[in-house]
């Protein structure tokens, strides 16, 4: 008994004083979306809040997450036949995020293991959940590379390594562009600290996307009352051609 408790007060002495721990700002925890929004910018600050003192060698790193709300995706590919584009294959995607951006403060291959990036799915690539593919299909995983080339280019998938700014080991700031074509919902920001690879910290919060003013009015009204929303754009849609039939009648005779 008394050689236990020997062994178990040599390994309390082997273990750091207090793990390091993420303090964080946000320049806004909620994006409205309105008719002239056209993107957002979210400035990400913070700092690693430790007792013992810095550990400079090997250098601490930081991971930054935004993910959007996920949902399945059903991928289809085109081929050429007969000078006519159809669709041969398709392949339902499990979930993919409608939005997501890493910003590291070196790059991703450093900061963080494949071993550590499968556990945590951080990266694109892992964000993306594809149980299977149907056996007639070849090359399954070119669907989800597709998911990944199109939101790229759309600006929703983003990778930017080296985009944190990391002073002394203990100051660090970024930004994330938010593109106008965002999914309302909850977007979840995870923060890794990271060592040779390893996770030694999490931080985990929640930006608030959403709708506003007419627009959620709108959005509301299409959900809840579908025959009402579709008399009203019809009603819209008769007064702006009267209108603009009378506009243009008007300046004929002007």
């Amino acid at each position: 008994m008394l050689l236990r408790a020997a062994l178990f007060f040599l390994c309390m002495l082997s273990l750091p004083l207090r793990a390091e721990e993420v303090v964080l700002g946000l320049s806004q925890d909620k994006v409205a979306i309105t008719a002239t929004f056209d993107g957002s910018e979210i400035l990400i600050f913070g700092a690693v809040k430790r007792e013992a003192p810095i550990q400079s060698e090997p250098p601490l790193q930081v991971v930054i997450a935004v993910s959007g709300p996920s949902g399945p995706v059903t991928v289809r590919r085109k081929e050429r036949k007969l000078g006519i584009w159809v669709n041969t294959e398709s392949v339902d995607v499990d979930a993919a995020p409608s939005f997501y951006a890493v910003a590291t403060s070196a790059p991703f291959s450093e900061v963080l293991s494949n071993v550590e990036d499968q556990r945590h799915k951080v990266s694109i690539p892992r964000a993306i959940r594809s149980v299977g593919a149907p056996m007639t299909v070849s090359n399954a995983q070119s669907f989800s590379e597709a998911v990944i080339r199109i939101r790229k280019s759309e600006g929703l998938y983003q990778m930017l390594e080296g985009a944190v700014r990391f002073d002394e080991q203990t100051l660090f700031r970024t930004s994330i562009s938010m593109p106008a074509n965002l999914t309302e919902g909850d977007y979840p920001m995870r923060i890794f600290l990271t060592r040779s690879g390893k996770v030694v910290s999490t931080f985990e919060t929640v930006i608030d996307v959403n709708k506003v003013g007419l627009e959620r009015v709108l959005y509301d009204l299409s959900r809840q009352k579908p025959l009402l929303y579709g008399l009203l754009s019809l009603a819209i849609a008769i007064a702006a051609g009267w209108g603009a039939s009378a506009a243009f009648t008007l300046l004929r005779r002007g």
